[in-house]
């Protein structure tokens, strides 16, 4: 019997036309430069809203955009600093654009919008994450919890704004609202739910780059 042996350095070519797992190796290169593409991705997907195409919402929810199908499939294929920072930037700078160079919204919103959605997406990759691995209905919970998750940060920022200060109030002077007031008003955030629609559109490019490049996750 003869025995296969490898010399030091070179690959192992072993796994080759197999179904593999994962990739794993993912030095601080290759994390930054999929951060960077990423986050671009995001950006423009944050762009990309109801609001671009000409049917404003009424705030506080404002903008449906596409950008949580590609938050939600970089969250359960990549690793989970990519994912998250992708998410963090990618949000942050979109929301930016959306202000400041389209004029979505008032400038002196971005005090709140621009934190808010930070603060309520890049969490989403984290708990996304922690669901990947398994089957295909432990990952669409992981992203059903992470779009209520996101919908609950989103009422709460607003519930705060709304109640103690006047800052979304056409008129002035316009006195803060009041917690019952504010609670009611934030309450229409609730709609964010609807970014559940993103799910299946996730999870079917999740499934697309599985088959493509025969792997479940690349790190």
């Amino acid at each position: 019997m003869i025995k296969k042996t490898r010399l030091a350095g070179t690959p192992d070519l072993t796994n080759r036309g197999r179904n593999v797992s994962s990739v794993r190796l993912e030095g601080p290169t290759l994390a930054i430069a999929r951060i960077g593409t990423f986050s671009g991705l995001i950006a423009v997907g944050t762009i990309l809203s109801n609001v671009l195409f000409g049917f404003p919402l009424p705030p506080p929810l404002s903008e449906i955009t596409f950008a949580p199908a590609l938050y939600m499939t970089i969250a359960a294929l990549f690793s989970r600093r990519v994912g998250f920072w992708s998410t963090l930037i990618g949000s942050g700078l979109g929301e930016t654009i959306n202000i400041f160079v389209f004029g979505e919204a008032p400038a002196i919103f971005a005090l709140t919008y621009i934190p808010g959605i930070i603060l309520a997406r890049a969490p989403e990759a984290w708990i996304i994450f922690k669901f990947r691995v398994g089957t295909t209905r432990l990952l669409t919970i992981g992203m059903v919890l992470a779009t209520v998750f996101e919908t609950i940060v989103f009422f709460l920022i607003d519930w705060i704004v709304y109640s103690l200060t006047a800052f979304y109030c056409p008129q002035t002077p316009c006195a803060a609202s009041g917690f019952t007031v504010g609670f009611g008003l934030a309450a229409f955030d609730f709609a964010t739910l609807i970014d559940l629609i993103w799910v299946p559109v996730s999870l079917a490019l999740i499934v697309a780059a599985r088959r493509v490049f025969n792997t479940r996750f690349f790190s």
